[in-house]
């Protein structure tokens, strides 16, 4: 696609910003281009809608050899220009091109800005201005045909769909618009037009109710079918009463979590694999988008916020930020100590931030109530912050912590030369980690919180981990921060 100057974003945000790709076919995007323009200004709706249209020839084209369409250019075009919508602030986007709603699905699952569906202005308009039809004939591309498109949509809504004869279809219909002097090239050419007649007729033979153009093309000339006595629906006119009828139901589109990693960079791993698990899944396509700013360039929050380090507040704030520009829902951050600095930041960003300390607690509260002393292990910075201590603030249970000698093992077993963040998960670390735990059991508590994503990796989450003859509940938070975020994703929150 050349290189064009970007469209002016909208300076109405109380307007409905609507893009509408073209170049899929120059003749049938303006005329979808100029019924929209035209039903916006007959139904008074000038006030609530902004349209925008752009078209460029794309690599490929329709070379329709055989039937079928070099999809490959087709698709990186549309990409490109919702792209280019979406940044312009369009709200949704058109796509008036029945062969490119053969991988719509595709685009939706890439692309943030909503695509309203051509298929359901059909049904839609089927429902409304044909109520007693059951029988629809299709004319379409052997393409379109042989993805079956139309039965996939139509069929479970209780409709049948029939098509022209193979002889029809390939003498009439393709040559009316694909041929020398079909509708691709002129948009109402009267052999085009004959053409189709001869195929509507084949379809009313067949018992069709109702003609349903299948390419905007044929739809560009559905008056002329409709003068000659076909009953024929005008799909493109169909497509812009829809895309108005629905201001507040634009489609749904995939969730994405953003996860603000490299803090540490091993719980990271860990953390995106505890989503994946906690992810009922039967394949790949089910589970849930992540997407990653892996940074272990974020200065040490431990170091900052108990001595002299370097503030983390810009590097947190600045990967919120580039998370929430790549269209995140909601951002998690896998490490207990940063989220000191939330406070800070949160007003500021406009995706939730999914706090995993207020989580732990309510998890705690949940699925514990009774225990009445809980234990912390984690990092002198997130202790001295008392950002825990925040949380659990009106909980019914006491937060201890280890003593200074307990406490200075733990920061041993996190940062030492031999210790989690060195990458080692068995040893010295673990035999620090264990006494620093026994010690808080032997304080009475009898659920212990491990409070740094670095310390799952050497004890895992357990219900009733054997501790002596004790049993006590070993709390992973980055587990249950990743359970709720699989939760919220599966919500659509």
């Amino acid at each position: 696609m050349p290189h064009t100057p970007k469209f002016p974003t909208s300076a109405d945000p109380a307007k409905t910003c609507i893009g509408i790709i073209g170049g899929l076919g120059a003749l049938a995007g303006a005329d979808v281009h100029g019924k929209m323009l035209r039903s916006i200004a007959t139904g008074g709706h000038a006030d609530d809608y902004a349209v925008l249209y752009e078209q460029h020839p794309f690599q490929g084209g329709d070379r329709l050899e055989g039937g079928t369409p070099e999809l490959a250019g087709r698709k990186l075009y549309i990409y490109d220009m919702l792209q280019r919508y979406e940044q312009a602030g369009a709200h949704c986007a058109m796509l008036p091109c029945f062969i490119s709603h053969t991988f719509l699905h595709q685009l939706r699952n890439e692309l943030r800005l909503p695509i309203i569906s051509l298929m359901d202005a059909l049904l839609a308009a089927l429902r409304q201005s044909a109520p007693g039809a059951r029988t629809v004939g299709v004319l379409t591309s052997d393409y379109v045909l042989g993805q079956r498109l139309f039965e996939r949509h139509l069929e479970p809504a209780g409709y049948q769909v029939r098509y022209p004869s193979a002889r029809r279809q390939r003498d009439c219909v393709m040559e009316a618009v694909y041929g020398h002097g079909g509708l691709k090239a002129h948009d109402q050419s009267p052999a085009a037009v004959a053409l189709l007649l001869e195929a509507c007729h084949d379809l009313m033979a067949q018992g069709a109710d109702l003609i349903v153009p299948g390419t905007t093309e044929i739809a560009m000339i559905s008056s002329l079918l409709n003068m000659a006595g076909i009953p024929a629906m005008d799909s493109n006119q169909a497509y812009v009463d829809h895309a108005l009828s629905i201001r507040e139901q634009m489609p749904p589109q995939s969730f994405k979590i953003g996860i603000i990693g490299g803090v540490g960079p091993a719980a990271t791993v860990d953390f995106m694999d505890k989503i994946i698990v906690n992810t009922n899944a039967g394949r790949d396509q089910e589970h849930v988008k992540l997407i990653v700013e892996h940074n272990p360039q974020i200065p040490d929050r431990t170091a900052n916020l108990i001595g002299d380090g370097e503030d983390p507040t810009l590097a947190i704030y600045a990967a919120c930020k580039r998370l929430e520009a790549h269209h995140a829902d909601l951002i998690a951050i896998p490490c207990n100590t940063a989220h000191a600095y939330l406070q800070r930041i949160s007003a500021q960003v406009a995706i939730p931030i999914v706090n995993m300390l207020h989580e732990t607690v309510r998890h705690i509260e949940r699925h514990h109530a009774g225990h009445s002393r809980v234990g912390l292990l984690a990092t002198s910075g997130t202790i001295q912050s008392r950002v825990y201590h925040d949380a659990a603030a009106g909980a019914p249970f006491d937060l201890l912590v280890p003593d200074q000698a307990h406490q200075e093992l733990v920061m041993r077993a996190i940062y030492g030369e031999r210790g989690i963040k060195a990458g080692y998960l068995e040893g010295e670390c673990r035999d620090d980690l264990m006494l620093a735990l026994t010690h808080l059991v032997q304080a009475g508590a009898s659920v212990v919180i491990l409070g740094c994503t670095e310390l799952p990796l050497l004890l895992r989450e357990n219900e009733a981990f054997p501790l002596g003859e004790l049993s006590i509940v070993l709390l992973d938070p980055t587990a249950i921060l990743a359970r709720r975020c699989v939760e919220l994703a599966r919500g659509g929150a």
